[in-house]
């Protein structure tokens, strides 16, 4: 981010300020004096509260956030539009359409209206159109990139909003506000200070002035983006982030992935108390008519136990001897000789 001094921005015509029928008295301590019926900003006042948004700027980027362009009046159109492409953040330099930022849904409808005729080439106009309805769709793309080219990758709310012209820009600051997005903008002598955020008092007519501007904040945002942190995703490894967006380190060992299905997370596996006490009951109540029948007669055997055939007999060995006689009969037989 270059370091600005009053000589640049002396040269750039950012101390003019509005004619002084027209101030806000707001605006009265940030006013140097009068000259030709014209008031005259404070420089010294103006070089410390730029830096301070340029510094605001570079966190956002920081962060990985995103900075929304506004200024559609002629003298700062160039400017912004340029700046913005540089840096790579959306704006808006052409007309802000009511509901850019409040009604971000029927934006996005827009945005692929605008991709979608895009997509059609000369070829495919003069098939399904007529050379007037050809012509008529022409000029919606044609409106269409005026108005939404610049938002086409703004896929959701900026994180902050940078407006030169408050007053021609009524709509856009509104719009923040009621949304809570931090404002930063350029703030003329006619302009109330209280309205924004972030303020740079300066001269918000000149082309010179707003280039000034655009290229300090533009600048800022590219040196946000080379502060922001770098982030190594391994295969089964996720990032969790903090609510401002930063990476939150780990500590101790890490987390053990939950073993529960993911349709039954979150599902309590205690039973509840009147659950479990009829259960109880019914096994009692089931139990008690089964012992008085254990006890009265004997349990019959099943019908498995029944129907089951009785065990083989083990096979004889074949190869086993056949048990020799007793002794005792061999004695018993010899008297019984002898007496016949």
């Amino acid at each position: 981010m270059a370091e600005i001094s009053v000589r640049e921005m002396l040269d750039a015509g950012v101390h003019f300020g509005h004619r002084a029928r027209h101030w806000n008295p707001k605006m009265a301590p940030f006013i140097y004096g009068e000259r030709n019926q014209l008031h005259i900003i404070d420089l010294e006042q103006t070089v410390p509260l730029y830096k301070k948004t340029c510094e605001f700027v570079r966190s956002v980027a920081a962060q990985r956030g995103t900075v929304l362009f506004v200024g559609t009046k002629r003298a700062a159109q160039h400017a912004i539009r340029n700046e913005a492409t540089r840096c790579g953040m959306p704006y808006v330099s052409h007309r802000w359409l009511g509901g850019t930022l409040t009604n971000l849904k029927t934006i996005k409808k827009s945005i692929a209206r605008l991709e979608e005729l895009e997509a059609l080439d000369e070829e495919t106009l003069r098939e399904r159109f007529t050379k007037k309805e050809g012509l008529g769709v022409k000029r919606e793309l044609a409106k269409l990139k005026r108005s939404l080219g610049g938002i086409r990758s703004m896929d959701s709310l900026p994180d902050a909003v940078f407006i030169i012209d408050l007053e021609h820009e009524r709509i856009a600051l509104n719009e923040a506000r009621k949304l809570g997005i931090p404002v930063a903008a350029v703030v003329d002598t006619n302009c109330s200070p209280q309205d924004v955020d972030y303020m740079i008092p300066g001269n918000d007519d000149a082309i010179r002035a707003a280039e000034l501007y655009a290229r300090g904040i533009a600048d800022a945002i590219l040196k946000g983006r080379e502060e922001m942190p770098e982030i190594s995703l391994g295969d089964d490894e996720f990032v969790e982030l903090d609510e401002s967006g930063k990476p939150i380190a780990r500590s101790g060992r890490p987390r053990s992935r939950a073993k529960t299905p993911a349709r039954l997370r979150g599902v309590s596996r205690r039973m509840p108390r009147r659950t479990a006490a009829v259960a109880r009951e019914r096994e009692d109540r089931d139990a008690k008519p089964a012992e008085a029948t254990a006890t009265a007669a004997p349990k019959a055997p099943s019908q498995e136990s029944a129907a089951a055939p009785a065990p083989a007999p083990a096979p004889e060995s074949a190869a086993a001897p056949a048990p020799a006689p007793a002794p005792v009969a061999e004695e018993a037989a010899a008297p019984a000789e002898g007496e016949g």
